[in-house]
């Protein structure tokens, strides 16, 4: 029996044209005019028609998906628990009980007792399909719950308010919010951020308890559409941070935390400027990187912190990218990059410094979760490629590290069975790019192994060298994996993230080739061998590479891609459009951008050519990448390769960016990917070989 022939949209010749530059779009029809209703019954037939074909290819590979989903799920702990941590007289802790989907969090009081649950996510979300707790936070006297939830994935949450006391919810119940939440010192009123019609989070407002929300006063409101408004509290919870920002442009004001709540701004916004605060001791403590790309460290008085009062207090410097600062009662704490590896290192508010050592060459560290501003012990997560998540506590005063917790799989993991090392390769402009790689030690390097290669790189957010027990159903099985650490992330300081962006943005996408290159020339895989993955705008780093490089790969996943860039930036009624145009460019109104644009977008560079097996994914109520972009992407390639390998489409249609919710069902989603990825490179074999090629 043969694989029933995929869905084919129809295609509706469509010229657009801006500048006098002309290009095609015959499957904008894909694009419910409705939306972010999606209602039109002929989008909605093809879109289930894809799904019924995903459902027929994935159906033979039944047997394969349940082993890898036995395995995934066999490797998280059923019954698992977080170390506890001290938070204004009581102590929290999260579970996972057997079989359950969600968390329920738990505490007691510091004097002594027993843990009792204050909430359990699993009743939230019982009978639904999707179901997300965005936050929560315990007012000052400890007796109410302020809460935000999702029930799709359109990322417009509830925000709603418990009594501890007698579990009862709060008649109060405020929509549309972006999910940041904090309470005022004197827990008479809780802040939020407030989304607007598409979606960009754009102003805070105060509401009191007991009152009607209608008439929650506004503290601050964004004009301007490319800026998205975030919430937060400094760590001695003196002020509330209202951040405003693009990409790459920021400004902060500080509102106190008690009546009357009065607002001053810290810097006022100029583009490309970007800053983060915190306070301590009356003093704000400021990164900023106004001479500098990798931040400097400054101090200014709180009440007056305009930046004709800042002092620095260290320079900007090309070895020591500075991340974040975080101030405790004794201690600065910043996190850095140095040389590519995360670093944590401690400052006196006197001067003195310190940065603690750990043991492996590549690792990831950060903080975790510290609640208290006076505290004797820092909270640290850290892993490596073989080293399993551990949750360590250091202590300030003996400058010691111990261990809390070591995430632990149940399965079983003998961590000298696998090679965490980095390798570098040499991009076309004669840039060394970093590759993490972590194989099983009885591979040999000779050509011949399948290789698994993941890419990012946008927005600056790069890549950790961390422990995942998910790959290890690929490892284990000889596949090698890698992350090629491209520019447009920010592993090797704010300089790597500069030089792939804009007008260099394809050096993203030669970095990506040139990694793949080298680990062939090293013997670590072979054309046709690389199973190449990435999500978002890492998927459309994926579609490029496909369309440039198709000999390379062995098959691909492109999970919710951003491939259809052009028309999206584009569109000023996205909610995510105005903000991105930093990182892409703004083809509205330059046209060397329209032109650069048009050069690489993946759904616009579609070729009659032989391509991979490839896997791409969507959500229905996605509002970062809106599923009529893979949806097009997906028919165009029907229409236009030469090949006869799976093309499949999978569209969440009760799920957003971020696919399904629940931990098992997040690992069946990802154990059908893997069955893609181990057959298509043909570490397994396919259950009916005649449906390898179908004729597409």
């Amino acid at each position: 029996m043969t694989l029933p022939p995929p869905p084919v949209a129809r295609a509706v010749p469509l010229r657009r044209e801006r500048f006098g530059i002309v290009w095609e779009d015959p499957y904008a029809w894909l694009r419910d005019p409705a939306y972010p209703e999606v209602r039109d019954p002929e989008i909605l037939a093809h879109l289930e028609a894809e799904n019924a074909h995903y459902r027929a290819f994935m159906a033979r590979r039944r047997p394969t998906v349940e082993t890898l989903f036995e395995e995934l799920r066999g490797r998280i702990e059923e019954e698992d628990r977080s170390v506890p941590v001290r938070e204004r007289g009581f102590e929290y802790q999260w579970r996972f009980e057997p079989g359950a989907q969600y968390r329920s969090w738990w505490r007691r009081p510091l004097g002594g007792g027993d843990f009792t649950c204050f909430l359990d996510e699993n009743r939230l979300a019982a009978g639904r399909t999707y179901f997300r707790l965005r936050a929560l936070a315990v007012s000052p006297d400890g007796w109410r719950l302020a809460l935000a939830t999702v029930e799709d994935g359109s990322e417009r949450h509830v925000l709603e308010v418990r009594d501890l006391r007698t579990g009862e919810t709060l008649p109060e119940r405020i929509g549309d919010c972006s999910g940041d939440i904090a309470w005022s010192e004197d827990g008479v009123s809780l802040f939020y951020v407030e989304l607007d019609s598409r979606l960009r989070p754009f102003r805070v407002r105060r509401h009191r308890l007991g009152e009607q929300p209608d008439g929650d006063p506004v503290v601050y409101e964004e004009r301007d559409p490319a800026f998205f408004v975030s919430l937060a509290k400094t760590r001695d919870r003196r002020f509330l941070l209202i951040g405003s920002g693009t990409h790459v442009t920021r400004e902060y004001r500080l509102v106190d935390a008690l009546p009357p709540h009065e607002m001053r701004l810290v810097a006022a916004r100029r583009e490309g400027h970007d800053y983060r605060v915190d306070h301590a001791h009356g003093r704000l403590w400021i990164l900023t990187n106004d001479r500098h790309r990798n931040f400097r460290l400054v101090t200014t008085p709180a009440e007056n912190p305009d930046e004709t009062h800042w002092e620095e207090v260290i320079a900007g410097s090309e070895e020591r990218y500075l991340l974040t600062v975080d101030c405790f009662e004794s201690t600065l704490v910043l996190s850095e990059r140095r040389r590519g590896l995360d670093t944590i290192c401690l400052r006196g508010y006197r001067d003195e410094e310190h940065c603690i050592v750990f043991p492996e060459e590549i690792y990831t560290v950060g903080l975790g979760d510290n609640r208290e501003f006076a505290t004797d012990v820092l909270r640290l997560r850290y892993s490596s490629l073989v080293t399993p998540w551990s949750v360590l506590d250091y202590h300030l005063a003996e400058r010691r590290l111990e261990t809390r917790k070591v995430q632990k799989i149940p399965s079983g993991y003998d961590p000298s069975l696998f090679v965490g090392e980095r390798r570098w390769a040499v991009s076309h402009d004669g840039t060394r790019v970093p590759i993490s790689i972590l194989r099983r030690r009885d591979v040999a390097l000779d050509g011949t192994a399948p290789l698994y290669l993941y890419g990012y790189g946008a927005y600056g957010h790069g890549l950790e060298p961390a422990f995942g027990t998910a790959r290890l159903s690929l490892v284990e099985r000889g596949v090698i994996y890698a992350l090629a650490h491209v520019r447009g992330g920010d592993e090797l300081g704010y300089g790597w993230y500069e030089d792939g962006k804009l007008e260099k943005k394809p050096n993203s996408f030669r970095d990506f080739i040139a990694c793949a290159e080298a680990l062939v020339e090293a013997g670590y895989s072979a054309p046709g061998r690389i199973g190449i993955h990435g999500g978002s705008a890492g998927g459309m780093l994926i579609g490029v590479v496909l369309n440039e490089r198709p000999d390379l790969w062995g098959c691909a996943v492109l999970e919710v891609p951003f491939v259809d860039v052009v028309n999206t930036m584009l569109d000023e009624t996205l909610p995510l459009t105005p903000i991105e145009w930093p990182e892409w460019g703004d083809p509205v109104r330059d046209p060397e951008a329209l032109r650069r644009l048009l050069s690489y977008s993946p759904y616009d560079n579609i070729r009659p050519q032989p391509y991979p097996p490839m896997l791409v994914t969507a959500g229905l109520s996605d509002p970062r990448v809106t599923y009529w972009e893979p949806a097009k992407y997906v028919a165009r390639l029907r229409a236009t390769k030469t090949d006869h390998h799976p093309l499949l489409l999978r569209v969440e249609m009760g799920a957003g960016h971020f696919g399904r919710s629940g931990r098992y069902e997040h690992l069946r989603e990802l154990a059908e990917i893997w069955a893609f990825l181990l057959e298509m490179l043909g570490v397994i074999p396919p259950p009916d070989r005649r449906d390898r090629n179908v004729n597409e």
